[in-house]
């Protein structure tokens, strides 16, 4: 479905993706982590194409998306969604009008959209009486939850994740996670989630460790723990240590 090849990016001076190569199965999860600030979103803005690359390529389903040209874009934004990570719903719409923006941009009638909006609340687990409520008046999770529904109005087969349960308690969060688990069985997605959230694992299918610019480890989820990967050791663990460089604080200096 996805397939990254030698991917650069540049802002000025500072290389933040320097020579990223990954293959993202169809049908499956897989699950990126790395160190804030190693680029993870970036990259995730690139495979949407709401970045350019400086150099690489970024195949899906066989089409190079760093030639298409705004056009063309704008025809592939509709095929892949993004779940932003604190959801991007605008404030001063209701949720029907954040749900439903794009098929009203489109001049969908209004009859139509409450339809969908409708069926793609529903698949979100929110009921009815949400529909004309502010962001101001919804938790955390059932913005989440709104910006999914939004995602998912344009019937997209792959959807990318930019840090879904960001700012959630341990409940909200395996909430989160088992929709996300649902929707991707239910509709046969590929997801793609950018995430800090160990507790990922027990959802995705491959797991993905970028550090220094590149993919330094690549395998199955479910065997993770029990790689001897030095990157992915260091990190799952939180070991100081390791190939990936850290800030280490002596305490006793600081005093």
């Amino acid at each position: 479905m996805i397939r990254i090849e030698d991917l650069k990016k540049r802002f000025d001076d500072k290389w933040v993706t320097k020579g990223v190569s990954l293959e993202i199965p169809d049908g499956q999860t897989t699950c990126i982590i790395g160190q804030s600030g190693e680029g993870k979103s970036v990259l995730l803005k690139q495979i949407i194409g709401l970045i350019k690359p400086t150099s690489g390529k970024i195949y899906v389903n066989n089409i190079d998306i760093t030639v298409l040209s705004d056009r063309e874009l704008n025809k592939y934004f509709k095929e892949v969604g993004y779940v932003f990570q604190f959801a991007a719903l605008l404030d001063s719409l209701n949720v029907f009008e954040n749900v439903g923006i794009t098929l009203i941009e489109e001049g969908v009638p209004v009859k139509k959209v409450l339809a969908i909006v409708k069926e793609k609340l529903q698949l979100v687990n929110l009921e009815e009486d949400t529909l004309y409520k502010y962001p101001s008046e919804l938790s955390g999770g059932m913005r989440k939850r709104v910006g999914l529904a939004r995602t998912l109005v344009t019937n997209p087969k792959i959807i990318l994740y930019d840090e879904p349960t960001t700012g959630l308690d341990p409940i909200t969060s395996q909430i989160i996670h088992d929709l996300m688990y649902d929707m991707q069985k239910r509709l046969a997605l590929t997801s793609v989630v950018v995430t800090h959230d160990l507790k990922m694992f027990n959802y995705s299918d491959n797991v993905a460790l970028l550090s220094g610019g590149k993919i330094r480890y690549y395998g199955d989820a479910k065997t993770i723990w029990e790689s001897d990967n030095p990157y992915i050791y260091q990190f799952i663990r939180g070991l100081p240590e390791g190939p990936i460089e850290t800030e280490i604080i002596h305490f006793k200096d600081k005093y």
